[in-house]
Order: structure tokens, then sequence, then C-alpha cells
């Protein structure tokens, strides 16, 4: 009688200590650790509560401008941007989300310390945008977009906004600046 109760007790365990816990530097295409595109702002402060939460209130909601709220961790670095949908509204959700520490990466291994290299063979590019300083590598399996410093590209394609650029005109070498996630993508 207590052999069966006392298998039942060791298999319980045996499966509740093999529960994977969520990497909180893991990058998804909907979550980035325990943060989702449905969390909403009230709540990143129990997702990051080991680290320290800054808003910027821009004191007009009117003015059209999201309210940034950078994520630090306790001894003062910089680990993301999180920009939510609505403006001074505890309930919205989060829009997109500005990686900048290299510690978070892909389920593919993607970092914000990748070259082009590795982010055009890891993923499929969706588009392109060329901009003032920089260009904007859209990866809609992702919705994510990787951004690279203009410094990065040969000097004939820096300064002309009009030239359309592909892949084949960004070198393997480039450094990623840092990266997005777009959670109003689709």
């Amino acid at each position: 009688m207590y052999k069966p109760f006392l298998s039942l007790i060791i298999l319980s365990l045996l499966f509740s200590s093999c529960k994977k816990e969520q990497d909180p530097f893991e990058i998804g295409k909907q979550h980035l650790g325990l943060l989702t595109n449905s969390t909403q702002v009230k709540d990143l402060k129990n997702i990051f509560a080991k680290d320290s939460l800054v808003n910027f209130i821009s004191g007009d909601e009117f003015a059209g401008t999201g309210n940034n709220i950078e994520i630090f961790e306790k001894g003062g670095k910089k680990l993301l941007t999180l920009t939510p949908k609505q403006a001074l509204d505890s309930t919205s959700t989060i829009e997109s989300v500005q990686i900048l520490d290299p510690r978070f990466k892909t389920t593919k291994g993607i970092t914000t310390l990748s070259t082009f290299k590795e982010v055009s063979s890891t993923y499929k590019i969706s588009k392109i945008n060329n901009l003032i300083n920089s260009v904007h590598i859209i990866i809609n399996e992702l919705n994510a977009s990787f951004v690279i410093d203009k410094e990065e590209l040969p000097a004939n394609l820096r300064f002309n906004m009009d030239v359309k650029i592909e892949a084949t005109h960004i070198p393997d070498n480039a450094k990623i600046k840092y990266f997005f996630l777009n959670w109003n993508m689709h």
C-alpha cells in the first residue's frame, strides 16, 4: 500500500523538478524573458524586481510621444528601453523594446554583439530601410529591427538617403548597434 503511494510522490517530484524555468535573457517573437507582448505597464515592477525602472513623463499625454521606461541593473548598467502603446496608462501593453545589453539573445543566439552576417544567415531579412544615420534591418520572423550605424557601410552609401540599400551592400562584419522588438508590427 505504501509503495505505490511513495512511487507516486517520487514521480511527481521528478516531474516538478524538470520544469524549465524561463531564461530572463531569452528573446522570442512574443517575449523577452518574462516580459511578453501582453504585459501591462503596471506589471513591470514585478517582472524586473531586481532591476531599477525609470519612467520619463513628458507631462503632456496629448503630445503623441510615448513615455519610455528604462530598465537598469542595480549597478547602473542600462539594459532595455520599453515604449508603452499608450502614454501615462498603467494598463497599456508594451509596443516596443530597445535591447541594449548583450546578455539578451534570441532563441537562435543573436545579440547586440552579433554581426550583420550572423543576423542575415540566421534570419530572413524582410526589409532594409535607409535612414539618416543608420540602416534598419527588419526581421518579421522575430518582430524585430536591427540597427546598424551608417559608419559601418562603405563611404559611397553613408550620405545618400536615396540609395536603396540591399543586403549585399552591408559588410558581413558590420556591428549591430542595438535592436528592437516591435510588438506592434502585426
